[in-house]
């Protein structure tokens, strides 16, 4: 789910190979038996006898002394019950650090006093079996070799650095690179997450910042910092909203009203929290029906738990009825959460809080500037009024009344200060005029490509909000184009494709956000023109239905300079309109079937007689 962090630990797999990876293990392991060796001759026992990099020391009464003494050498102990210390060693541990762990227990011992080896690791736990064997990781040593090895499966990718990416209801804009270097500073990037509360004052201070800096842009009264993505602030806010009626005695509350034009997950969050989902219909304009909606809260009422909505609305829209969808799931005792996906459109103008919801998550990922490609990393702290701050996630570790829905205090807290800067360098008044010009970005493309592309869903003035969904399906019957040979095609034009199919199948989601300049805007609007030009011309049969530009895109180098026999010259083909002719984006590859491996699985598991035969 984290796509970055996943990325960062497969480099360090592809740079230091099988043999880095044993070796650095093998260090780590005598650091560690070296450490014990010494602690052993000083008297104490520790434990286990057979340790990898983690062992604990019975102390007794000194426990606190010996932490105390560990933090006069800058080491931080774990301390284990009462009378222990627990104690794990890495491969950024040096000598120098183990005579200061030995010091911390008062003993004076150096560390060539001792010759660790693997006697405390038996050789029946050695790994024999190959692993790592695929040539990848070991062809990288070099740091010259890694850093080109990167370099060309970055120019493999069509991100931001090269053009907009207009992928509706992600919110893939700017990241200032100002705002993402705290993120390297030491002082944030190796604080661990439970570390002593004296030792991060300033990183406390910096959360409890953005904390209140969220509270007065959402309109709400309190902040959880805990959920480490959207999806799992989703669950957070309803684990809160269950928490809440418990404590007031309404245990069967558990039915969750769901509009159809809600975002894609919250269904999944409901269920996940033990909630009953009743689907609510919308009307032909894509806005909740509300005559559905009463009649749904009344069927459910003392046992109405929640409302889910998204405001403005997954379909791009600012749906003028939102506090009545509030006002009637309060009459019947339950609580709103409006997800905070479509954030983007709100900041400076309308407050969450303040239209009536109870509970909301916020993306920081896509509203705040933390980077979303890739699918993280994410943040997803939530928003609640005053009445159910009381109930809201909580760590032990920090004072939580309510259970942890992360491992850490904080989540992911080692990227919050990219939304802090961002917020610092944007001030009230830059947050405010983004969400203008997102909104003004998203109604210009769709007037531009008015007459052209429908514009499935639009407010009561003609206007969407910071996206809108072009109706690409009439296509399929005039000229047998789908919505993915269009997405296809953008690449040949140098466009990563909007969101296709979602919500609404066939059709393709757009989100330009504030980032893009008009000339940007304009490149994406001349190929989407250029697009329905070539759907005409198929129309029209003055190009053939089956080998056209659309249906053969995206176009390689391969394609360019390769042998040609199709009846469209390779300049139409490869330089449509808007694809620069300088600095062009070339695909590596020509056009894969998207859902193939999901509608074809293959198992890789070992066969049963495997197990059968482990078991004997």
């Amino acid at each position: 789910a984290q796509a970055l962090l996943a990325v960062m630990a497969s480099f360090y797999g592809v740079f230091h190979g099988p043999e880095g990876l044993k070796a650095i293990a093998q260090r780590v392991h005598r650091k560690t038996e070296r450490l014990v060796m010494g602690l052993e001759a000083g008297g104490f026992t520790v434990e286990p006898k057979l340790f990898f990099d983690t062992v604990t020391v019975e102390v007794g009464a000194l426990q606190g002394v010996i932490m105390e003494a560990g933090r006069r050498e800058r080491i931080n102990f774990r301390a284990v019950g009462d009378t222990k210390i627990g104690i794990a060693v890495d491969e950024t541990v040096r000598p120098a650090v183990l005579e200061g762990v030995w010091r911390a227990f008062g003993l004076d011992f150096k560390a060539p006093d001792f010759e660790a080896g693997y006697t405390r690791l038996p050789q029946q736990y050695h790994r024999t079996s190959e692993f790592m064997t695929h040539p990848v990781f070991h062809m990288n040593r070099a740091e010259t070799e890694m850093m080109r090895y990167m370099r060309r499966l970055a120019d493999r990718d069509l991100a931001l650095d090269r053009a907009m990416i207009p992928l509706g209801s992600c919110t893939m804009k700017l990241n200032a690179a100002v705002e993402m270097m705290p993120v390297t500073w030491n002082e944030f990037a190796n604080i661990h997450p439970f570390a002593p509360a004296e030792q991060v004052e300033g990183y406390t201070q910096m959360i409890n910042e953005l904390a209140d800096k969220l509270c007065q842009i959402t309109g709400y009264d309190a902040m959880s910092m805990q959920p480490n993505s959207g999806a799992q602030g989703e669950y957070a806010g309803l684990l809160t909203i269950m928490a809440y009626h418990r404590s007031r005695g309404d245990m069967d509350r558990r039915i969750c009203l769901i509009p159809v034009n809600a975002h894609g997950t919250n269904p999944a969050s409901a269920q996940m929290c033990g909630m009953k989902v009743v689907v609510v219909k919308c009307t032909e304009r894509g806005d909740i029906d509300l005559d559905d909606f009463r009649t749904k809260a009344a069927d459910a009422g003392d046992n109405l738990a929640a409302a889910m909505i998204t405001y403005p609305s997954t379909h791009g829209v600012f749906e003028e009825t939102v506090r009545e969808v509030c006002d009637i799931t309060h009459e019947h005792g339950g609580q709103v959460y409006l997800d905070g996906a479509n954030l983007n459109a709100m900041v400076g103008i309308s407050k969450p809080g303040e239209i009536g919801s109870d509970v909301s998550h916020l993306n920081l990922h896509k509203t705040f500037c933390i980077p979303h490609g890739g699918g993280g990393p994410g943040m997803g702290p939530i928003g609640v009024k005053a009445h159910l701050a009381p109930f809201l996630p909580g760590h032990p570790e920090s004072g939580g009344r309510e259970g942890p829905v992360s491992a850490a205090p904080f989540g992911s807290a080692g990227i919050l200060m990219i939304s802090e800067a961002y917020i610092l360098l944007m001030g009230g008044a830059g947050l405010t005029q983004a969400t203008k010009v997102a909104i003004l970005n998203a109604n210009y493309i769709a007037k531009r490509l008015e007459g052209a592309y429908g514009v499935l869903f639009t407010g009561f003035k003609g206007r969407v909000a910071h996206e809108c969904i072009l109706d690409t399906r009439p296509f399929e019957e005039s000229a047998g184009v789908t919505v993915d040979d269009i997405a296809k095609r953008l690449i040949d034009n140098g466009f990563h494709a909007p969101t296709m199919s979602w919500p609404v199948a066939g059709t393709l989601m757009v989100e330009p956000t504030e980032s893009e300049t008009k000339a940007e805007l304009d490149r994406f609007c001349d190929a989407m023109l250029a697009i329905r030009a070539e759907v005409k011309a198929i129309e029209d049969g003055a190009i053939d239905t089956a080998n056209n530009p659309l249906k053969n895109a995206p176009h390689t180098v391969e394609d360019l300079v390769g042998d040609w026999d199709r009846p469209y010259s390779r300049e139409e083909g490869c330089y449509p309109a808007g694809a620069f002719r300088v600095d062009k984006y070339w695909p590596p590859v020509n056009r894969v079937d998207n859902a193939f491996g999901d509608r074809n699985l293959v198992c890789t598991c070992p066969p049963l007689e495997e197990y059968l035969d482990a078991a004997e």
